[in-house]
């Protein structure tokens, strides 16, 4: 072995759960174990329910973190993967106006309707009148031929400036 480049080789003392104690050659000076073959089930025959400081509650504890690390890792990693490019996204908006397109062509058919509705809701049928005496309409003289009507002389209109064409004339 070269020298330097091993780590220092100790006589390591053992020490379990129940107090039994050994000596082993290990390169750190002390352990300390919950289960040794002195108390080991599998040696013993006997089941032991080995529980020291809650290490059960601890163990789910870390288990419910872990999953809700798990959790915000997707959520992040979705929201990377959710982005659109360039062309996803005109044809996305292209497919929105074709939606919006269609929803106000509903809008104007419904008004259309809506507005019919509300002119044959106006419409009064009214009741047709009893014949009535009918009154004599006057009759046009008829025009002779050849004779030609003369045109109605015009009065002249009443200047607005009348005060100055007045003393024009003095």
């Amino acid at each position: 072995m070269k020298p330097g480049i091993h780590p220092k080789y100790h006589t390591t003392k053992v020490k379990c759960a129940c107090g039994a104690k050994y000596e082993f050659g290990s390169t750190m000076e002390s352990y300390n174990v919950e289960i040794c073959a002195a108390c080991h089930p599998f040696y013993t025959g006997k089941q032991k329910l080995v529980d020291t400081a809650g290490r059960v509650d601890k163990f789910r504890e870390r288990m419910k973190t872990s999953e809700l690390i798990k959790a915000e890792t997707e959520k992040r990693l979705s929201k990377k993967a959710k982005k659109e490019s360039v062309e996803e996204k005109i044809v996305r908006k292209a497919e929105e106006k074709e939606v919006a397109k269609e929803a106000a062509k509903v809008a104007r058919e419904e008004a259309k309707k809506e507005v019919a509705k509300r002119r044959a809701e106006k419409i009064i049928v009214k009741p047709v009148p009893k014949k009535a005496e009918k009154k004599p309409v006057a009759k046009k003289a008829p025009e002779k031929k050849g004779t030609v009507k003369k045109p109605a002389e015009k009065k002249p209109a009443a200047n607005k400036s009348g005060a100055k064409k007045t003393a024009k004339k003095k």
